[in-house]
């Protein structure tokens, strides 16, 4: 196993990245480097319950600390940000801090595009009955660290999508978004801070970073750079996974260590493709956590890729330490899908579609015509055949 660095900084896209155990130290001086006094720490409840994790960001931040916003939700609701943006104001706040997961991460981005936005709540509801949102094109109003605290892998990214109109509330029975582009100053990777986290939240977003590396290897548009970044984080993930959220025995320092820089590599170039639209069509209809339809459909879906093209199988097989000399193509695949699976199945994650509660069987061919259409399968392999016929088949063999 290739050694990492014990502490390292980079850059992506604009986005200042420092690992490291103990760089939530460093966390108020970089702010004032930049001349940044005050920041809004951006939370959901159970981060900012959590004193083992808040300690050290207060601690970080000192008098740069303005307040904490704990209202972030899962559901990632566009009313969470607006609430946020009251609460930067009365706080005179000049940056936000976003801790935890995803939702925190995206609500804080888009929230800093929405402070430069015309419209209000109220519009953007109006917008959305109309059945379409104009996404904001405004230039964030404040800078955004992100502290992630999972393996979601939503931290190196200028997206997210906040809910506007629920299903039930839209005109076209999905959903309706609104999204911006604000790409984070920093990203604070700090694994102490990781291990604040129940492994039990760990492990329901461990499956969403790690099949961004899977999935990143066999798009349509991989190319020799994507897959270094991608196949050296598979690497890491695949080992250090099953120790730090699942049942694995192992030095869990040194793995928490790996899969926080697996996580990050996986994110670089990352390249979103079928398993995220299949996870896609079951989050857009049920109240269901993404990570846990990952755990899922992963091994199915790399069957299916593999019974139709080549799908960087034999690049895969690198990532997860597979010996694919002298073994025939559909060896190494099956290879590939077993080692997908010994991950997967390493976490307390569920490994069938019956076994996530709202899901119900009668929907699956909806399902599947949603998945189709879904934006990340134009990434799919070329030459598969991602009729709505052929994916629900992949659904039921995964129910």
């Amino acid at each position: 196993m290739l050694p990492i660095a014990d502490r390292f900084d980079s850059q992506h896209h604009g986005c200042d990245v420092l690992y490291g155990r103990g760089r939530v130290a460093d966390l108020g001086g970089y702010l004032a480097d930049r001349g940044i006094d005050g920041a809004l720490v951006v939370c959901g409840a159970n981060v900012g319950a959590n004193d083992a994790l808040m300690d050290p960001i207060r601690a970080g931040l000192g008098d740069r600390h303005a307040g904490t916003f704990d209202g972030t939700t899962p559901e990632k609701r566009a009313e969470d940000a607006f609430d946020l943006l009251e609460t930067a104001s009365t706080a005179d706040a000049d940056a936000l801090v976003a801790v935890g997961g995803g939702s925190s991460l995206d609500t804080a981005r888009q929230a800093s595009v929405l402070a430069t936005d015309d419209r209000d709540l109220t519009a953007l509801e109006a917008e959305a009955r109309e059945g379409a949102i104009a996404p904001p094109t405004a230039e964030p109003a404040f800078p955004v660290v992100v502290v992630p605290t999972t393996f979601a892998g939503a931290d190196l990214s200028a997206g997210g999508s906040l809910e506007v109109l629920p299903a039930e509330a839209s005109p076209t029975g999905h959903p309706l978004t609104v999204s911006g582009s604000a790409m984070p100053v920093a990203d604070l990777l700090d694994p102490n801070l990781f291990e604040t986290t129940p492994r039990s939240v760990l492990a329901g977003s461990a499956m969403n970073g790690f099949d961004k590396g899977i999935e990143t290897v066999y798009a349509r548009d991989a190319s020799p750079v994507s897959d270094a970044t991608a196949v050296h984080g598979t690497r890491l993930l695949s080992r250090s996974l099953p120790v730090v959220a699942g049942d694995r025995a192992g030095d869990e320092a040194a793995a928490m260590d790996r899969a926080v820089a697996g996580t990050l590599l996986v994110q670089i170039d990352r390249k979103i493709s079928v398993v995220h639209a299949f996870g896609h069509g079951f989050a857009r209809r049920y109240d269901v956590q993404q990570g846990a339809i990952h755990a899922v459909v992963v091994p199915h879906v790399l069957a299916y890729l593999f019974e139709e093209v080549d799908a960087g199988r034999r690049a895969l097989a690198v990532g997860f330490g597979i010996d694919a000399e002298g073994r025939d193509d559909d060896a190494v695949a099956e290879a590939v899908v077993d080692a997908v699976a010994d991950v997967r199945d390493a976490l307390p994650v569920p490994n069938r579609l019956r076994d996530v509660g709202a899901v119900r069987e009668e929907d699956l061919p909806a399902i599947a015509e949603f998945i189709a259409e879904d934006p990340p399968m134009e990434r799919a392999p070329p030459g598969i055949d991602a009729s709505p016929e052929r994916i629900e088949g992949v659904l039921r063999g995964a129910w």
